[in-house]
């Protein structure tokens, strides 16, 4: 294979429109209303196993709220300010992973924005109840909306696997499907890039998208990792 086709493709960016609901519609919903300027909760607390889509959605939401002109930051673990008062929208991933320092600093930007109207996004991996933070900062995540963001069911997943290809124009055999699902990790946006290549590569190689295709191209993409 050339060198182009080895490499893997860009996932899309996350959007509330490619995000797959399965059993998230209420989360879903309320964040679409939040980005359309809707009265509602401006506090929301997302966590969900690795690979549910916590990430997706707190992304696609700041995107959506970028894109309704709203002062956006994201930030990660470590990554976290003293105070953020130029964001009107502040996201934070990974809660369960800052330290204290950041923590102190989630705490003051929480307040930031309680007092300035503003909108936080946060992502962990349990209920606030079980996190290992700050009693003070625990107070605050439970204040707003808390959802769990459950992951997609094997039937969901396949089902979104086929629906992205047939969006591509091409179609997915049901061997080729089941090979992928079962060797490439759960999260719907590494299954979407793994689409997108393969569907590059028989282009390119003018070869139809079969297992051997699939399985070639999963080692190289090893290889290269």
């Amino acid at each position: 294979m050339r060198q182009l086709a080895l490499e893997l493709a860009s996932p899309p960016a996350p959007t509330l429109e490619n995000f797959v609901t399965g059993a998230n519609a209420e989360a879903v919903a309320v964040l679409r209303a939040l980005a359309e300027g809707a009265p509602c909760e401006r506090f929301i607390y997302l966590w969900g196993a690795p690979g549910s889509g916590r990430s997706h959605l707190l992304r696609a939401a700041l995107n959506s709220l970028a894109d309704a002109g709203r002062r956006v930051r994201l930030y990660g673990a470590g990554e976290l300010p003293l105070a953020d008062e130029g964001a009107e929208v502040v996201g934070v991933d990974d809660v369960q992973r800052l330290d204290n320092q950041a923590q102190i600093n989630l705490f003051n930007i929480f307040n930031n924005l309680r007092e300035s109207f503003g909108v936080l996004v946060v992502t962990g991996d349990c209920p606030p109840a079980r996190l290992s933070l700050r009693a003070d900062l625990l107070t605050r995540l439970a204040w707003g909306l808390v959802y769990e963001v459950r992951a997609l069911t094997e039937d969901d997943r396949r089902a979104a696997v086929l629906d992205y290809a047939n969006a591509r124009g091409f179609m997915l055999p049901p061997e080729v499907t089941d090979y992928l699902l079962a060797r490439v990790p759960r999260d719907l946006s590494s299954l979407r890039a793994l689409v997108d290549t393969l569907d590059r590569v028989s282009l390119e190689q003018k070869r139809a998208v079969t297992v051997p295709l699939a399985r070639e191209v999963l080692q190289l993409l090893q290889q290269k990792n």
